[in-house]
């Protein structure tokens, strides 16, 4: 008899745990019953064949407390894309501080007499990666109201405020052609608003004669990029084929194919190679522009500005608060990349991937995140290797609330479905429908066979829930399975 209500009492343990576990003895945990519908509505998502053969990490928290109320293998250490920016940001922040700004100055090692400045004119970058032409306009526009005429020194770009060390850990030789692999330098300039430092926007345009070259634009002009068109343009209604990229280990850029009479314009974002020349080469276009002349015998070099030099003239960036918008609205791997040597610069007095990386690790460990669970091998996501558990991603989203930055973080995440850019950003052409639109507030990461998205949403009952999906060697579009699991939160109703 003993025996028999032993046997019993085991299969009813047995039963009891049968919900979290699926064939493939895969935990899947729900914290209590209250989310059992939630928990089974995501485990039927996880069956749909885009993601099998995939590894498929889900985690879902309450808000307020932290609590698990979903777990799919939470624990296991996957690849996270451009969800690894939630640390930078979080680093950046609290390291920094929302009203940072970065600054940009001119300095010269000499005086002026009669007009002509008879020493160097330095233009010593230190990380902004805000830079404009009109900026460098500014700049000369400052030194006219100063009565400088011509320099009879030289031009001296100084970019030593970081490192020389230009590409993280990780990044793939075809990338470096393209503004989101773009080098990180102290003195670098972007194309336009969105502030892809380092890069030019190339522009390939119809001929308006048939068989010709297509017409090449370079945003803004710079004569660090050389143009190789091996394009033509063909008759309306041909086939375009036209490409653009850069050739390695260069500024040489090729474009090549064909270009239809009447067709769009082809628009690529170009990586400069050495942007420090690229922002220097700005700066001299703007003096010129501006009347000032350089002596017969200046140079133009990359130098170190000597610690006697006077200021000239300066510029202090937008703050860190309104930088969070482009840099995580449109995921931009410049701008953590930057953020990280400058916590090194700040901390430590080393603009370095290797001191910004420790600071954004120590901050993620005073934040609760299991960092014997966690590899960061850059600020981005670009890297194939960083690791990070959904667990913790939650666990990341979860503890910020309580910080005084917190607004900031949360309102520079996309806003799912809204169509404005600076919004929206990545998430402004997914769920874009009730409940999710204007609800699901999260950050994407998309690498080659990773994908992954993690925010917030708030259920139909007004509970605020955590959650962190990341999907790992998918080979077909995952997104949607993100997607539903983002609108089975919003949708749900105890």
């Amino acid at each position: 008899m003993r025996f028999k209500k032993y046997m019993v009492f085991i299969l009813i343990a047995v039963l009891a745990f049968l919900p979290f576990i699926n064939d493939n003895n895969q935990q899947k945990v729900v914290a209590n019953e209250d989310y059992a519908k939630l928990g089974n509505s995501i485990n039927l998502i996880l069956q749909n064949e885009r993601i099998k053969g995939a590894t498929t990490g889900v985690s879902i928290r309450k808000a307020t407390t932290g609590e698990i109320v979903y777990d799919h293998l939470g624990d296991t250490r996957l690849h996270p894309a451009s969800n690894i920016k939630l640390l930078t940001a979080a680093a950046a922040l609290e390291i920094l501080g929302e009203e940072y700004r970065f600054t940009t100055e001119v300095l010269s090692d000499s005086s002026v007499v009669g007009g002509v400045l008879q020493g160097n004119l330095y233009l010593k970058g230190k990380g902004d990666p805000t830079l404009l032409k009109k900026d460098f306009d500014v700049f000369a526009q400052d030194l006219v109201s100063k009565g400088i005429k011509k320099v009879n020194g030289n031009l001296i770009g100084d970019d030593t405020w970081y490192d020389n060390v230009r590409l993280s850990k990780d990044i793939n030789w075809t990338d470096e052609s393209y503004y989101y692999a773009a080098q990180v330098s102290a003195l670098t300039a972007s194309p336009n608003a969105d502030y892809d430092a380092g890069s030019v926007i190339v522009e390939a345009h119809a001929n308006s004669r048939v068989g010709e070259p297509a017409t090449i634009k370079v945003l803004p002009a710079t004569d660090v990029v050389k143009i190789d068109n091996r394009s033509k343009t063909v008759a309306a209604g041909g086939t375009k084929t036209i490409t653009i990229e850069r050739d390695h280990g260069t500024n040489n850029i090729v474009i090549e194919g064909t270009v239809p009479v009447g067709g769009t314009v082809t628009r690529e974002w170009i990586a400069v190679w050495e942007p420090s020349y690229y922002a220097l080469d700005l700066f001299e276009k703007s003096l010129i522009e501006h009347g000032i002349d350089l002596g017969d015998t200046s140079k133009v070099l990359m130098g170190k500005t000597p610690n006697e030099a006077q200021l000239l003239t300066s510029k202090s960036s937008m703050t860190l608060k309104e930088l969070s918008i482009p840099f995580m609205k449109l995921s931009n791997n410049g701008h953590a990349e930057v953020l990280a040597k400058e916590m090194g610069k700040v901390v430590y007095g080393e603009g370095s991937w290797a001191k910004g990386l420790q600071v954004i690790e120590e901050h993620s460990d005073r934040l609760g995140l299991n960092m014997s669970t966690i590899m960061i091998r850059d600020a981005s996501g670009m890297s194939h290797i960083n690791l990070i558990p959904a667990n913790e991603l939650t666990n990341l989203l979860v503890s910020v609330q309580k910080e005084s930055w917190y607004n900031t973080f949360l309102a520079s995440l996309p806003v799912a479905g809204i169509s404005e850019r600076f919004v929206g950003g990545t998430l402004r052409h997914r769920m874009k429908a009730e409940p999710t639109v204007g609800n699901v507030k999260a950050k994407t990461g998309s690498l080659t066979a990773v994908s992954a998205l993690s925010g917030y949403a708030t259920t139909k009952d007004g509970e605020l829930l955590v959650f962190s999906v990341i999907i790992n060697n998918d080979l077909a579009a995952v997104t949607p399975i993100e997607d539903q699991i983002a609108t089975a939160i919003a949708s749900y109703s105890k």
